[in-house]
């Protein structure tokens, strides 16, 4: 496997709009070729993914999952372009896995850019506190903390979170891959999590 720099993975992500793990292997396994790393993300039908995003998705389902026990629980909405598509059992089985995600790892955004201006300065504050309590030199504790704030995004943000059933792939991964798989754009929209006492 060749190893790729995290520029690379970027601009291929920027030009397939395939997810960050997805463009990773596909250029290791390339070699490091860049256009060869973008066949194999069109084989896999992952690119084409992408150009869907900007279809509008009025369908859907909504997912209950309860976890054996009954003291939490899920309700998840899952939109897609048609009926179709949402009464199909892959369909099915992707808005249940993502329920099960949520409920495993209690992510508090779907994505990234729901995360608040005043959280994300308020973790980099604290990000280059630990730093500097660690005696790092001032002019790395941007690049420390900024490190950080990618582990915080992993670890809250849904879509960033490692898919329970696979910590090889992000759960955008699966979304890319369902997305190419039934050929239509679909939108994780919201969720709530209930656990007893909380």
């Amino acid at each position: 496997m060749a190893e790729v720099s995290a520029a690379a993975v970027k601009d291929l992500r920027e030009k397939t709009g395939a997810g960050m793990m997805d463009c990773k292997k596909a250029l290791q396994e390339a070699g490091g070729d860049y256009e060869k790393a973008v066949e194999i993300l069109r084989k896999k039908g992952i690119a084409s993914a992408a150009k869907r995003s900007g279809r509008a998705v009025k369908e859907g389902r909504i997912e209950a999952y309860i976890h054996p026990g009954s003291k939490l629980g899920v309700l998840l909405e899952v939109n897609c372009e048609t009926d179709f598509v949402a009464n199909t059992a892959d369909f099915k089985n992707f808005t249940r896995d993502v329920a099960m995600q949520v409920a495993a790892s209690a992510p508090l955004f779907i994505r990234r850019e729901e995360v608040t201006r005043e959280l994300i300065d308020k973790e980099m504050e604290i990000y280059r506190e630990q730093a500097r309590q660690q005696g790092k030199p001032e002019k790395i504790l941007e690049k420390i903390a900024g490190g950080k704030l990618d582990k915080f995004y992993a670890e809250t943000c849904l879509l960033e979170q490692p898919f329970v059933k696979d910590p090889d792939k992000t759960v955008q991964s699966l979304l890319q891959e369902t997305i190419a798989k039934l050929g239509e754009n679909i939108d994780i929209r919201r969720f709530s999590r209930f656990k007893v006492g909380e």
